[in-house]
């Protein structure tokens, strides 16, 4: 059984909760990804926050993200994943939440992100297009 351990991006790097989302933005540009987990002053995962998102809940209902912060889009209990579980138990809760990219955690540390690509990298190759419709279906 293969582990999202395995085949993870390690050393995800997390926006603040009180860093604002242009902050974020550059993070995002700097790093080169359309998402970012975000991190309380606590270490822990509060959510995590996408390039639509900004676009989205801030500057299309007229918001500054020079004066939004993080934490204000990281709603609810964030969908994560364990380090030790397996990449079906990953692609069912990407399935499950639609989502293409998941926070690893091993116990409350943020150790890393799976993303569909990241599946994809592991997957049988006559069998990616299937992972890539079961996600987004």
């Amino acid at each position: 059984m293969t582990t999202t351990r395995e085949i993870m991006t390690g050393s995800a790097e997390c926006v603040g909760e009180n860093e604002t989302l242009e902050q974020a933005a550059r993070k995002m540009k700097q790093l080169d990804v359309g998402s970012l987990p975000i991190c309380g002053e606590d270490n822990r995962l509060k959510g995590m926050v996408t390039d639509r998102d900004i676009v989205i809940k801030c500057l299309a209902e007229g918001k500054d993200p020079k004066n939004t912060k993080a934490g204000e889009l990281g709603q609810g209990k964030p969908v994560t994943i364990g380090a030790d579980d397996s990449v079906e138990e990953a692609i069912r809760t990407m399935q499950e939440h639609k989502v293409r990219r998941l926070p690893v955690i091993d116990g409350h540390d943020l150790i890393g992100m799976l993303s569909q690509g990241d599946i994809a990298k592991d997957y049988p190759e006559d069998r990616v297009g299937d992972l890539v419709a079961f996600i987004s279906e």
